[in-house]
C-alpha cells in the first residue's frame, strides 16, 4: 500500500456538533425516572479515601455519579433551583439496609421517636417501637453546578444534623432577596436567579471534626440559557419527573483533635463578580 493510501486510510473527519442536536434524545427513548436517578453531591466524612471518593480529602465535595472532586475549602458555584423538606427514616447504621425504611413529607407523618444521646457522635430520633431506626430531617437543594467549561451539573445535596443550619441560613438569604416593582411594591425573584458559592468549613465538638456546608451570594444569573435550564430543572423536579435514591452513609471515623478554634457557619453576601460566565 502507498503512503497516499494509508494517509487517506487513517484520515478521521472531524464531526461537527450540530449533528447532536438534529439526533437530540435517541437512544434514550426507555430511560425514565424509573431507571435513571439524580446525582448526589457529598461531602466526604472522613480521613480514610473510600473507593467511590478515592484521592478526596476530608471535607472535599463529591459527585457520586462521575466522581468529580472539588476542593471543599475553595467551594464550587451553583444555581439553587429547587428545595425539599423531607423526613427520612433509616434502620441502624450497623445494618445491611443502605436504603431508607420510609420517607415522609410532613414531620407529622412520622412515627413517634425520642431523642436519645447516645454519645458525642450520636443524637438522633428514635423509633420508640425498639426496633433501632431513627428519623432524620433531611433538605434536599436541587442546584446546578457551573463549571469551568461553562457546562451544568445537575445535582441535589441533601443537608442534615450539623449543616441544618447552614440550609435554614442559605433558605432565608434566597426567601428574603427583594427586587423593585414599577408600581413601588418589590417581589421575591426565583430560586434560580442567582449563583451561590457553596464551601465546607470544619467544625469541631470535643476530639470529633466533621466539615458543615457553608453557602453565600457570588452574582446574579446573567446567561439566558443557564437560567432557562435551571427553570426547566426546577419544573421536572416539581413535576416528580426527577428521582432521588437516598442511602445510609457510613459512620465517619474519629479524627484527631484539630488545634484550630472553631469556625461559625453563616451565609453571608459578599461583592458581585463580573468574570463568571454564567
Amino acid at each position: 500500500m502507498s503512503e497516499v493510501a494509508k494517509k487517506k486510510t487513517a484520515e478521521v473527519v472531524k464531526i461537527d456538533q450540530s449533528i447532536f442536536e438534529v439526533d437530540a434524545g435517541l437512544g434514550n427513548s426507555e430511560v425514565d425516572s424509573e431507571v435513571l436517578s439524580i446525582p448526589f453531591l457529598k461531602t466526604n466524612l472522613s480521613n480514610t479515601i473510600q473507593e467511590e471518593n478515592r484521592g478526596s480529602l476530608k471535607g472535599d465535595l463529591y459527585n457520586t455519579v462521575d466522581g468529580q472532586i472539588y476542593d471543599g475549602k475553595k467551594g464550587i458555584l451553583v444555581i439553587p433551583c429547587h428545595f425539599q423538606r423531607r423526613w427520612i427514616q433509616w434502620s441502624p447504621i450497623d445494618d445491611d439496609q443502605r436504603a431508607p425504611i420510609a420517607i415522609f413529607e410532613k414531620a407529622s407523618d412520622c412515627p413517634p421517636t425520642e431523642r436519645l444521646k447516645k454519645d458525642e457522635k450520636d443524637n438522633k430520633d428514635y423509633l420508640l417501637d425498639g426496633s433501632g431506626h431513627y428519623v432524620e430531617e433531611t433538605h434536599q437543594h436541587y442546584v446546578l453546578i457551573c463549571k469551568d467549561d461553562g457546562t451544568l451539573d445537575a445535582v441535589m445535596i441533601a443537608m442534615k444534623s450539623t449543616s441544618l443550619k447552614a440550609s435554614r441560613n442559605w433558605n432565608a438569604l434566597i426567601k428574603t432577596r427583594r427586587f423593585p416593582k414599577s408600581d413601588g411594591t418589590s417581589f421575591n425573584p426565583p430560586r434560580f436567579s442567582h449563583i451561590y458559592r457553596l464551601n465546607t468549613v470544619m467544625q469541631s465538638n470535643g476530639t470529633m471534626s466533621y466539615a458543615v456546608w457553608n453557602a453565600k451570594l457570588e452574582k446574579q444569573v446573567s446567561n439566558i440559557n443557564a437560567y432557562n435550564e435551571a427553570k426547566m430543572f426546577q419544573q421536572s423536579i416539581q413535576k416528580g419527573e426527577v428521582e432521588v435514591k437516598h442511602e445510609q452513609e457510613e459512620q465517619a471515623s474519629k479524627p484527631k483533635p484539630q488545634p484550630q478554634p472553631q469556625t461559625q457557619t453563616k451565609v453571608e453576601e459578599e461583592p458581585l463578580q463580573k468574570d463568571i460566565p454564567f
